[in-house]
C-alpha cells in the first residue's frame, strides 16, 4: 500500500547507492525485479544474502547478459518497466545494447536511472572509486575529522547513501511525475561527487561567508565549538550535546552550573577551547545513565551515544518501531512514514536468481529456456 504501488522497475545488480536507491523504492512500494549475474561476481565484502540488507523487499532474476538470449531477456523486463537503475561505469550498458537509447526506442517512457560516482562525463568518468575518494575530490572529507590529526571517513554515509543513493531515488520520482505529464522518459546521471556536495551546501555557504574554515575541528557543527561535541563520560561512554541556539545554550550551562565558568556569549572562538576542557571535565565525573536521568527530556539538546545493539533496544525508538524485525534479522523499518499510503518492507534479501521463472511468468515474457527450444523447433521445422 505504500505511495509508489503499481510502479514497476528493473535493477541492474550493483553495490552501495544502487542498491540502496531500490530498496528506498520497494520500500515504498514499487515492484522492483532486481537483474543478478548467473555466476558469482565480486560485488565488495563478501555477506550471506541474509544479512545484505539493502537486497530486502525484490524478487531475482538471474541473467548472462553475454547471451543474446538473456539480452532479449532484459530489454523484454525493461520494455515493461517504469524505471531502470544501472550503476555500471559510463558505456558498460551501451556495450551491452541496453543503453538508454536503445531502451527508449521500445519504452519511450522509461526513466533510465544511471548511478556513478564521478558522473557520465569529465576526466574522471571511467576512475574506478569508492565514497571516500568522491568526498576527497568534492571538499567534504577534508571538513570531517579532529584538530591536529587527518580527515576522518564518516562510514560511507555521505557519498555512497546520502549523495548517491537518495539523490537517485529523488531524481527518479522526479522525472517519473514528469513524465506523467509529457508521456516520455529520460535519462537520471546521478554522481556521488555531485549529490555529496550539494549535501554540503550549507557549510559552502558559510565558507563564502567567512563563518567556517579550512581547520578541522574549529567549526561549529564540526566538534569545534564546546557546545557541539561529543563528550566521554565516568564509565567510558560517550554522551552529545548539541544547544546551538542561545536560550538551549543558556539552559545548559544553568543546569550544569556552570553560569559563573563558561562564556555568556558561546560564538566567542577564542572561549571554545577553554570550554571544551571545563565540560570535559565535568561530564567525566557522572556515568552516561547519571548524564542521561539529568538531562534527557530537557531543552538542552542532549543524547546519550548509543551503539547499534543499544539503538534498538532505547524506549523512545521502540515506541516509534524504528527497528523491525524481518526473516530473523533486525533492521531499520522504512522511511519516510506516510498517513495513509505506509510503506512496508516486501520481504527478506532475495538469493541471485530466485524468483527468475517466477518474475518472467507475472510479466508475461518467455524465459530463455523456452525461447531456445522454440527457435530450434523452428529450424527443424
Amino acid at each position: 500500500m505504500g505511495p509508489l504501488q503499481g510502479l514497476r522497475v528493473v535493477e541492474f545488480a550493483g553495490v552501495g547507492p544502487g542498491p540502496f536507491c531500490c530498496m528506498m523504492l520497494s520500500d515504498m512500494g514499487a515492484e522492483v525485479v532486481r537483474i543478478d549475474r548467473t555466476a558469482p561476481a565480486d560485488l565488495g565484502i563478501p555477506l550471506d544474502p541474509k544479512f545484505n540488507l539493502l537486497g530486502r523487499g525484490r524478487q531475482s532474476v538471474a541473467l548472462d547478459l553475454k547471451k543474446q538470449d538473456d539480452v532479449v531477456t532484459a530489454k523484454q523486463l525493461i520494455a515493461k518497466a517504469d524505471a531502470l537503475v544501472e550503476g555500471f561505469r559510463p558505456g558498460v550498458m551501451e556495450k551491452l545494447g541496453l543503453g538508454p537509447d536503445e531502451c527508449l526506442k521500445s519504452n519511450p517512457r522509461l526513466v533510465y536511472g544511471r548511478m556513478t560516482g564521478w558522473g557520465q562525463n569529465g576526466p574522471w568518468a571511467n576512475v574506478v572509486g569508492h565514497d571516500i575518494n568522491y568526498i576527497a575530490l568534492n571538499g567534504v572529507l577534508n571538513a570531517i575529522g579532529e584538530t591536529g590529526r587527518g580527515p576522518i571517513p564518516p562510514l560511507n554515509l555521505i557519498g555512497d547513501y546520502g549523495g548517491g543513493g537518495l539523490y537517485l531515488a529523488f531524481g527518479l520520482v522526479c522525472a517519473l511525475l514528469e513524465a506523467r505529464t509529457s508521456g516520455k522518459g529520460q535519462v537520471v546521471d546521478a554522481a556521488m561527487i555531485d549529490g555529496a556536495a550539494s549535501l554540503a551546501m550549507s557549510f559552502f555557504g558559510q565558507k563564502a561567508a567567512g563563518n567556517f574554515t579550512n581547520q578541522r575541528g574549529s567549526n561549529i557543527l564540526d566538534g569545534g565549538a564546546h557546545f557541539y561535541s561529543c563528550y566521554a563520560t565516568r564509565d567510558d561512554k560517550y554522551i552529545a550535546v548539541g544547544p546551538v541556539e542561545g536560550r538551549f545554550y543558556q539552559e545548559l550551562i544553568e543546569r550544569l552550573g556552570l553560569k559563573d565558568d563558561l562564556p555568556a556569549d558561546q560564538y566567542d572562538r577564542a572561549a571554545w577551547p577553554e570550554g571544551k576542557r571545563k565540560l570535559a571535565a565535568l561530564f567525566k565525573t557522572k556515568s552516561r545513565d547519571e548524564w542521561c536521568a539529568l538531562l534527557e527530556g530537557t531543552d538542552v539538546c542532549f543524547a546519550p551515544v548509543l551503539d547499534f545493539d543499544e539503538a534498538m533496544d532505547h524506549p523512545h525508538n521502540k515506541e516509534r518501531g524504528l527497528f523491525v524485525e524481518v526473516a530473523g534479522v533486525r533492521q531499520p523499518g522504512p522511511a519516510p512514514r506516510f498517513s495513509r499510503t505506509k510503506p512496508a518492507i516486501q520481504g527478506p534479501p532475495s538469493r541471485p536468481g530466485q524468483h527468475t521463472e517466477e518474475v518472467l511468468r507475472r510479466w508475461q515474457i518467455p524465459s530463455t529456456a523456452s525461447r531456445r527450444s522454440a527457435d530450434e523447433s523452428g529450424s527443424s521445422a
